[in-house]
């Protein structure tokens, strides 16, 4: 383990792993296959890059999450690590390209998702790669009693059957005892180990509040707990709403959503991180991969679909190790319309039937073409088009996603890239003959370098333009000329949503969706949406202990700092010893609001229920009204 100390400090600066990290890398670089299971900001990308980089050979790593794979890949050029990406959005030529460099090239990491080890080119080059170990992320999503099961997951499957001789660690934030037995089974785990760090949170305090004025009570957390804060809530309507409430009753905030531009989305995040603002009010769809450990407080000012997203999203708060808090705000309409979320969420198969037919139409997409093909999206144009519902076709989509026919990206951002494959003689000779494109070809190479004759480069249109001189229109007219003319390949950027179709495209009648599995499937969401409730309902037992036992650690003993234990320590003093109390309080006559003043808050309802027993039994007198005197 001496050489992974060394890769650690070296490439990340620590000298020690975080506590299970090392006892997982060395299962890993050992050779047996791994599933790891350390909580949100445990540091499980460490436990399989730290691995790779102590043996020979490539490593695929498996997420669904484009902007976690892309921000990971980034993070690995900066240390001077090879590592690319690969995934929807991308031009056939560009996957093609970072593909060959995978096999001839000296890169070390490979990602990709799931959906991609279905596609022909990816079978086929990968015959050719130096894979010695399988990275699967987020890989509960394996599992069909997982709570974001995945379809195109069982792939890896035949996927690893292919690379024999390569071991495996699955990593993810929560899993039950039964996914846990799936993942390794879909897996085709052989000589495998488990290590799970515990679920509990020593430094994190849950809260749930039940509260019809959840706006009011929303105030009074973020003025009761200071530092940054994150506030979820189930619809982008809502974080403009809340954000706007918040800034208006003097609290710092903004909103952040799928459907904001890509520049709007990462000036947000920047500035949030900056603490520029306080409180960022977001969909779920915000803080995946964002490395911020001084959060105090997450909020959920909806109900969360279920506990183990719950559990990730609260873990936000607190990863510094310092105190922070993760709180529910509910009103009684919240727990009455759960049903109806999972009903609304499971439209009828024929209505599945006809927003995949309408998606056929729409992208002109023939039957059995189409594999991997990603498109721009709109969810309102799309709708109009065909006189839809747009909540009911977002719904629709989103199963059929689960089914595994499609993908919905809503966060999609690629920025525009250029690389110039020919090389600098190329460039050279088209720059000689086309004087007009002189500044421009000048600006890209003052800014960008001998770097695009190597690889795709992310650039920015607005800063070459600036740079030669030019209108940003013009400058993108050029650079779509340079790619037609074959000296340099630009790919502009993407920053719609995008739908992805997994498969070959169907006869919508033919869809193969199994209704028995259908059903089974609202089932099982319906249960994890009961388990909400429950939590939600449950002000006897500590909240922490209720997460364990819901993830099945036994033995859980309570926490001491969620709202369930904080009450159960504000037990009212003794009557005998609170009588002798306000007896001496009581020798001249005093108001109720003298007397309380000498009590702690938590003890002020007790002391109130004395008093009334004081004066039931003699022992007060209640003098001008409002005055209290021993008698």
């Amino acid at each position: 383990m001496s050489e992974a100390r060394e890769i650690l400090k070296r490439h990340w600066g620590f000298d020690h792993f975080r506590p299970m990290q090392e006892e997982i890398v060395a299962s890993v670089i050992e050779g047996f296959d791994t599933l790891a299971l350390l909580p949100t900001g445990g540091g499980k990308s460490i436990c399989f890059q730290v691995p790779a980089l102590a043996r020979e050979g490539l490593c695929v790593a498996i997420t669904p999450l484009i902007a976690l794979m892309r921000d990971q890949t980034e993070r690995l050029k900066k240390k001077g690590i090879p590592a690319v990406a690969v995934h929807s959005g991308m031009s056939p030529r560009e996957i093609d390209y970072l593909l060959d460099n995978c096999v001839y090239g000296n890169i070390k990491f490979l990602y990709l998702s799931p959906e991609r080890l279905l596609s022909p080119i990816f079978k086929e080059r990968s015959k050719k790669m130096p894979i010695s170990l399988i990275a699967v992320d987020e890989a509960h999503c394996i599992s069909q009693w997982g709570y974001d099961f995945r379809p195109a997951y069982l792939e890896i499957a035949a996927f690893r059957e292919t690379v024999p001789n390569a071991n495996i660690i699955a990593l993810t934030a929560t899993a039950t005892a039964r996914v846990k037995r799936d993942i390794q089974e879909k897996l085709l785990f052989r000589n495998g180990r488990v290590f799970q760090k515990s679920f509990a949170r020593p430094n994190l305090s849950y809260i749930v509040k039940r509260q019809e004025d959840k706006d009011r009570k929303l105030l009074e957390a973020l003025t009761s707990v200071s530092g940054p804060a994150i506030i979820y809530v189930r619809s982008r309507k809502k974080t403009r709403e809340i954000a706007a409430f918040l800034q208006r009753n003097g609290v710092s905030a903004d909103y952040y959503h799928a459907g904001l531009g890509d520049k709007e989305r990462a000036d947000k995040q920047d500035r949030w991180i900056a603490n520029q603002f306080r409180a960022m009010v977001a969909t779920n769809a915000f803080g995946m991969g964002i490395d911020k450990p001084d959060v105090r407080l997450v909020v959920h000012m909806d109900l969360p679909e279920n506990l183990e997203s719950y559990y990730q999203e609260a873990g936000r708060a607190g990863r510094d190790g310092k105190k922070a808090f993760a709180a529910i705000i509910a009103d009684e309409g919240d727990l009455i319309n759960l049903e109806g979320r999972v009903t609304r969420s499971f439209p009828s198969i024929d209505f599945l039937k006809k927003v995949y037919q309408a998606l056929a139409n729409y992208y002109q997409a023939a039957v059995g073409g189409n594999l991997l093909a990603s498109f721009d999206f709109d969810l309102e144009h799309f709708s109009k088009t065909f006189n839809l519902n747009p909540y009911e076709v977002y719904g629709a989509l989103k199963r059929l996603e689960t089914e595994g026919f499609l993908q919905l990206n809503e966060s999609f951002s690629n920025p525009s890239r250029i690389f110039a494959p020919a090389g600098k003689k190329a460039l050279y000779e088209f720059q000689i003959a086309h004087a007009d494109y002189d500044a421009l070809i000048k600006a890209i190479l003052r800014l960008y370098g001998g770097e695009i004759f190597a690889e795709y480069v992310n650039i920015e249109e607005s800063r070459i333009a600036f740079i030669a001189k030019t209108p940003e229109a013009e400058a993108v007219r050029k650079l779509e000329y340079l790619d037609k003319c074959g000296v340099a390949i630009y790919d502009k950027k993407k920053d719609k949503p995008q739908i992805t179709f997994l498969t070959p495209r169907y006869d919508a009648e033919r869809l193969p969706i199994k209704s028995a599995n259908y059903n089974e499937r609202r089932a099982l969401e319906l249960a994890n949406m009961e388990a909400v409730a429950r939590y939600v309902q449950n002000d006897r037992e500590c909240r922490t202990r209720q997460l364990l036992e819901y993830f099945e650690e036994a033995n859980a003993g309570e926490c001491g700092v969620c709202d369930v234990c904080i009450a159960r320590k504000k037990t009212p003093l003794p009557f005998p010893e609170l009588r002798e109390k306000i007896r001496g309080l009581t020798d001249r006559p005093v108001a109720m609001d003298g007397i309380l003043s000498h009590f702690k808050p938590s003890e002020k309802d007790g002391v109130v229920e004395a008093i009334e027993k004081m004066l039931d039994n003699g022992d007060l007198e209640l003098i001008d009204g409002n005055l209290l005197v021993w008698k």
